[in-house]
């Protein structure tokens, strides 16, 4: 058995990469089929890389184990891509022993693609200056986007509970930028004098492999349970499984039933791709869908006029602005947007809105905000990543995210079940 471990997994990489996508190309189209071979083909060739080079620096006796390891892995990841083709919600022992470990897998080989051409530069200095010892160095950090992946496997998943303070109304700031907030998790601030609108976002849920039914349905409860005087939900309900499962998003969002005339929601860019489905699930639990329209609600906290903007990708500024046109401003009346992609606060006219609740970039993803820092990859990027900011009157918050899709990949920066109190001085 021991001899066929090194041919095992080059075979099924090999396989993986040929079989997947002719089989996606003729029983889903074209598109899932280009799809499927880029990833899989970025994965195969740094988990590829990474095989061959195992015994370089793993003791002999450990090696058999590794080699298995990335062999199952490849197993794993071909299996959920082929059930991809026929996509559906899975039970928990397919999750558990096949789509979970299979993207955990992927993600790790794409990111080592990568991470190996990046230290091609360094090898390529050692190699010419001779420096065998420092080589040999290097050889354990082929391993790293593993290590990542192994990481992010139980930290992506994680939801911190929180109690967020905004204030809205002292910030002007007359550029785009980041705007102090409270954040509480463990601890209880002080009383308010004035009852402030207590606000709870559900943003990018992503009902799939990750986030079952069961869960998501223990999260949403849990938010319901802080009894909030709205419930905003903006948008990416759904991924390739739960598009095709029907009643699913409606089973996983049921307690908001208990909160009714309270829910509102809007379309993200995942949603159009069945928006049916979302709309029926939507419906089954009271949920107010905004589609480029608007609403009032009378609060413990006051009057409020709740816009919902449908995702659009481009000429946001105008589309915008006719929706902003075609709802003005109420006299008393607190004014909020529900807007998916925060880079889309940029095309907003000044004095437009009191807040803006945005999700969509998952919080940036890799990043420091679990030590305390602000920073993530996004961070320089035109997206807002997480958390307050203002331009002008017009503020924003953006959600770290009710899940993620795709590849497991938040390191270092939770997703969120946070109640926002906004306070306006």
């Amino acid at each position: 058995m021991n001899q066929a471990l090194p041919w095992i997994f080059p075979i099924l990489a090999l396989t993986t990469s040929i079989v997947i996508p002719l089989y996606a190309g003729l029983r889903r189209g074209r598109f899932y089929a280009i799809f499927s071979a880029i990833v899989l083909g970025l994965a195969s060739v740094g988990g590829g890389l990474v095989f061959t080079r195992l015994d370089d620096w793993v003791p002999g006796q450990a090696l058999p184990g590794l080699q298995a390891a990335f062999a199952y892995g490849m197993a794993a990841t071909s299996a959920h891509y082929a059930s991809l083709v026929n996509a559906r919600m899975r039970g928990p022992v397919f999750r558990a022993l096949i789509s979970i470990p299979g993207q955990v897998f992927l993600a790790s080989g794409f990111m080592a693609t990568f991470w190996l051409l990046g230290l091609l530069v360094p090898r390529l200095l050692l190699w010419g200056f001779g420096a065998q010892t420092a080589l040999q160095w290097l050889a354990p950090l082929d391993t790293l986007p593993y290590a990542v992946g192994l990481v992010a496997a139980f930290t992506s998943p994680r939801l911190f509970s929180e109690l967020v303070r905004l204030r809205l109304g002292e910030a002007r700031p007359e550029n785009f930028q980041r705007i102090p907030m409270e954040r509480h998790r463990r601890t209880t601030p002080a009383s308010l004098a004035k009852r402030p609108l207590r606000v709870v976002q559900i943003a990018d849920p992503h009902l799939g492999p990750w986030q079952s039914v069961t869960r998501l349905q223990k999260i949403v409860q849990g938010l319901v349970d802080r009894n909030p005087d709205l419930i905003l939900l903006t948008g990416d309900f759904l991924t390739m499984e739960s598009n095709a499962t029907e009643g699913a998003l409606a089973e996983a969002l049921a307690p908001l039933q208990k909160l009714p005339g309270r829910c509102f929601a809007i379309f993200g860019n995942h949603d159009h791709e069945a928006p049916d489905e979302v709309r029926a699930g939507l419906a089954a639990n009271g949920v107010r869908l905004l589609v480029d329209d608007a609403c009032t609600v009378q609060t413990e906290a006051g009057s409020v006029q709740i816009l919902g903007a449908d995702y659009v990708g481009r000429e946001r500024k105008p589309h915008l602005e006719a929706l902003l046109g075609d709802h003005p401003r109420l006299p008393d009346h607190r004014r909020l947007l529900l807007l998916h992609d925060p880079s889309a606060f940029h095309d907003l006219p000044e004095d437009a809105v009191d807040l803006v609740f945005s999700g969509h970039t998952h919080g940036g993803q890799m990043g420091l905000v679990s030590l305390g820092f602000n920073w993530t990859v996004l961070s320089r990027s035109r997206w807002p990543d997480h958390g307050h900011f203002a331009k002008g009157t017009n503020h924003l918050y953006v959600h770290r995210g009710t899940g993620f899709y795709g590849f497991p990949l938040r390191v270092g920066v939770p997703g969120e079940a946070s109640l926002l109190e906004l306070i306006w001085d």
